[in-house]
């Protein structure tokens, strides 16, 4: 279930009828929307990538791991899937991997960020 969150978006709240997997629950949640920030609330490098997306306009579905009982297991599984162990922000367009918060930054100064947004149908501008 999706409900509209004051400023960031959709919030993703826990879904019961995933499976247990981690991993599973990442790939199922990251390719339900144009975009997903899987994030912490706590945390301020997730907080910049949020304000980046609402203030290009885009709405993402934002999925707070610590509102979750099982956000820890899916944040070391996203861990896996960057390789590094500062996990936090992740971030996925089009169902993709685009990586945290350096990858977003790169993508957005190089150009090629919001492009990838138009694609997956998250920008029409």
């Amino acid at each position: 279930m999706n409900y509209q969150g004051d400023s960031w978006g959709r919030y993703s709240m826990p879904a019961r009828s995933i499976g247990w997997d981690p991993m599973e629950r990442v790939v199922k949640v990251a390719s339900e929307s144009a975009v997903v920030i899987f994030s912490l609330s706590s945390c301020c490098m997730c907080h910049a990538v949020k304000r980046l997306f609402c203030g290009m306009g885009v709405n993402p579905t934002v999925f707070e791991l610590d509102h979750d009982p099982r956000g820890k297991d899916m944040e070391t599984a996203l861990s896996r899937l960057l390789g590094n162990s500062q996990a936090l922000p992740v971030v996925f367009i089009g169902g993709r991997l685009i990586g945290g918060m350096d990858r977003v930054m790169a993508s957005h100064i190089n150009g090629t960020l919001v492009p990838l947004l138009k694609e997956a149908g998250a920008l029409w501008l």
